[in-house]
């Protein structure tokens, strides 16, 4: 890519925590190049690995198990995929799920003979199994069991699949969890994280999912040339391009971002610092016009085949549907991006002119030719997690950043039970997050600490009556209840998009917004609500095929769209 210039290496014009972490705007995301399957692939991409099956070991019916391995410059990591027969009854996407189509463990490495026995016992149990630290991550996923059968019926024939049934779903599995960071054995983040391929955010989980989708590639074929090798075809790279992997998730990831405020405030920080970087571009270069150009449109085809059944977010995908269609016409004049700080122009524009929806895709549509003046910023949205609670500070001067920091909260009016009809809890059953109705459910006094607004209240109240020249500590052993909040605050200290400018649990707070802002953050697409409390997603839609990821063009995938020429 061609060098540009900006007005300042580290520009300050970031447009501000209340602005962008509003839940509206937060359910308005879109991925961008700054996102984790991106950082995936430009890893792959980068450094030459090499992804290919390593065993199949895999029946008629496409049983058994399989091991595909990604081969980098210093190590290897290996999906070992186990692939089973499920009770038609037993098929479910709900975390309460105790059997799947295929359970996976990515392996540090190259797995033995006797580790994938040992892991034959284990992985497919998921929760109920125990592995061990040579395990970086746990997944599984169901098949999309109508398109899966289509794809093996039109192949074993030796015809491409239906195009129109292809991209009515999108993949041919979906993926209902990928456990990481310790969870049930495997190994703590620690053990990887200065690895530079796996150092960024979710770096083994995403390699999990991208090596998930390969598996589904390579199954999907072996059952249909099993069923009839004689006239077997298989998939034309174009349709394995565009299948990518689904995903079902609910509530469980929403308390993530609240538990992990400085991570959240790195990743809204490095993508407002891309943004304004490239808001403060001087002069547009041809290539950065055409580049922008050709997204766009990427971007208008896709938005065209984003339907949902989900009525408030269809109305809001047609509204985008419109904006775009505006937006096309605008940067298709010759004037276009000839002026002074030509993508801020752009993007005030859209920010006067259009919906939120389309506030964040233009985001995401600038940022995409400037890879060279924002990608190193993908180094800083990790977070040690080694905040020091600082006990000594007085409490006069704790107070002042309170009011500095938290006036948004202290705003806020509680004194309408309405203003708080929800709660927050964690399901005894499965140890998963849930939402309740304080007014007609149990479990309220039991309800996990995501309330900042109310909580930073009732502090202010009692600090506002403490001696302001004793320390916090004191205050603390005054009113120990207080302690939760005053260590987050004390964690937030320096990083002001580590919270939601929104009461969480309050009478408009709709969870389905968390999800689609942490999604995004990962790289997923064709968000589809299935309620207010979970989605589909489709991940990796568009994403370059393992033989392709040598390729100058590797980077360029974002907003797939349904091929028109299966050819290529």
């Amino acid at each position: 890519m061609e060098t540009h210039t900006n007005t300042s290496a580290e520009p300050t014009g970031k447009r501000p925590p209340e602005l962008v972490m509003r839940l509206a705007r937060m359910g308005a995301s879109f991925p961008t190049r700054l996102s984790f399957m991106r950082t995936v692939i430009r890893e792959l991409h980068d450094n030459n690995w090499t992804i290919a099956p390593r065993t199949i070991e895999l029946d008629a019916n496409g049983y058994g198990h399989a091991v595909i391995s990604a081969e980098g410059p210093d190590r290897t990591y290996s999906l070992i995929a186990y692939s089973h027969e499920l009770d038609p009854d037993k098929r479910t996407d709900r975390v309460i799920a105790e059997a799947w189509d295929a359970t996976f463990a990515l392996f540090d490495g190259v797995p033995s003979a006797a580790d994938i026995e040992r892991l034959r016992g284990e992985v497919p149990r998921q929760e109920a199994g125990r592995c061990s630290p040579n395990e970086l991550t746990l997944s599984r996923a169901n098949k999309s069991v109508r398109l899966f059968a289509h794809v093996v019926d039109r192949l074993a024939a030796g015809q491409q699949p239906d195009i129109a049934f292809v991209a009515s779903v999108g993949y041919l599995m979906r993926t209902t969890a990928v456990y990481g960071n310790g969870k049930f054995g495997i190994a703590d983040r620690h053990k990887f994280a200065a690895r530079p391929e796996v150092s960024a955010p979710f770096q083994a989980e995403l390699l999990t999912v991208y090596l998930i989708r390969c598996f589904t590639h390579l199954l999907v074929e072996h059952v249909a040339r099993a069923r009839s090798p004689d006239t077997f075809t298989p998939l034309a790279p174009a349709i394995r391009r565009f299948l990518g992997i689904g995903n079902s998730t609910g509530l469980g990831m929403a308390p993530f971002m609240h538990s992990h405020p400085k991570l959240i405030h790195n990743w809204v920080n490095a993508r407002e610092t891309a943004l304004a970087r490239v808001r403060a571009i001087e002069t547009a270069t041809p290539q950065s016009v055409a580049t922008f150009r050709k997204i766009l449109a990427r971007a208008r085809q896709n938005n065209l085949e984003w339907n949902v059944e989900d009525i408030r977010q269809m109305e809001r995908i047609k509204i985008l549907r419109s904006e775009v269609e505006a937006i096309s016409v605008h940067a298709n004049d010759p004037n276009f991006a000839t002026g002074n700080l030509p993508w801020d122009a752009l993007y005030r524009h859209v920010e006067a002119t259009a919906s939120l929806e389309a506030q964040e895709l233009i985001v995401a549509l600038i940022l995409e030719p400037h890879g060279d003046l924002i990608d190193d910023l993908v180094h800083t949205m990790s977070d040690d997690d080694t905040t020091a609670f600082n006990p000594t500070t007085s409490s006069s001067a704790f107070t002042d950043h309170v009011r500095d920091a938290y006036q948004w909260a202290l705003e806020q009016d509680l004194s309408n039970p309405k203003s708080e009809p929800q709660f927050w809890y964690v399901s005894e059953e499965k140890l998963e997050p849930r939402l309740g109705e304080r007014a007609s459910e149990p479990g309220a006094d039991k309800e996990m600490p995501l309330h900042v607004v109310r909580d930073v209240q009732a502090m202010m109240r009692d600090l506002e009556n403490f001696a302001p020249d004793k320390i916090l500590a004191e205050f603390l052993m005054a009113h120990p209840a207080h302690r939760h909040i005053a260590k987050r605050i004390q964690a937030v200290i320096g990083a002001p998009y580590g919270e939601v400018r929104d009461n969480l649990v309050g009478p408009d707070m709709l969870a389905i917004d968390l999800l689609r802002f942490k999604l995004a953050f990962f790289g997923a697409t064709k968000f589809d609500p299935k309620s207010d409390r979970w989605t589909r997603i489709t991940m990796y839609q568009g994403a370059p095929l393992p033989e392709e990821l040598a390729s100058p063009g590797a980077d360029d995938w974002s907003f797939g769209t349904t091929p028109a020429d299966l050819s290529s």
